[in-house]
C-alpha cells in the first residue's frame, strides 16, 4: 500500500505554525512507502483547495529518484530534483498562509509515483504543466493532508 506520511503534524490535523506563513514557513519532513512496481521517480504537489481564488499551489516537485523515500524537514532542492513554481509565483515550498478570518483550510500534500525517471520539465514549469506530464506517467498516488486557520 502506498503511503505518505509526516512526524510533523497527524494527517488531517493542523499543521504548526513553523511551516506556516506565520512562523518560519520551513517545509515539513515527508516520508513514504509501498510505492507501485515500476515505478522510477516521484512527483509532489502540495496545494490548497479552500484558498478564495480557487486550488492554490505551494510546492511542486518533480524527478524525485526512486531510492528517495524522504523530504526532510526544510528541504532545499538538489539536483536531480526539480521544483517549478508555486502561485506565490516563486520556486520552492510557500507554506499555509489563507486569509485571516478566512476558517480553516486544508493542505494536501499529494505524492504521485510515475513509471518515469524524468518529467523534462523546465526549472519555471508551473502547476498546469506538471499535471500534464504526471497525467502521462502516472502509476500511482497517495495523499496527506493537514490543516491551518489564520485569525
Amino acid at each position: 500500500m502506498f503511503t505518505l506520511a509526516s512526524k510533523a503534524f497527524a494527517n488531517g490535523e493542523n499543521i504548526p505554525t513553523d511551516f506556516t506563513c506565520e512562523g518560519n514557513d520551513i517545509s515539513p519532513a515527508l516520508a513514504w512507502s509501498g510505492e507501485p512496481p515500476g515505478t522510477q521517480s516521484f512527483a509532489l504537489i502540495m496545494d490548497d483547495p479552500d484558498a478564495p481564488a480557487g486550488t492554490w499551489s505551494h510546492w511542486l516537485l518533480w524527478d524525485i529518484p526512486s531510492g528517495v523515500h524522504l523530504i526532510p524537514q526544510h528541504y532545499r532542492v538538489a539536483r536531480p530534483v526539480h521544483s517549478g513554481k508555486n502561485d506565490f509565483g516563486k520556486t520552492g515550498y510557500g507554506g499555509p498562509c489563507p486569509p485571516k478570518r478566512n476558517g480553516p483550510h486544508r493542505y494536501f500534500f499529494r505524492l504521485y509515483a510515475l513509471d518515469s525517471p524524468t518529467l523534462a520539465l523546465s526549472d519555471e514549469a508551473d502547476r498546469k504543466e506538471l499535471d500534464h506530464a504526471i497525467k502521462r506517467h502516472q502509476l500511482g498516488v497517495t495523499e496527506y493532508m493537514g490543516q491551518f486557520e489564520r485569525k
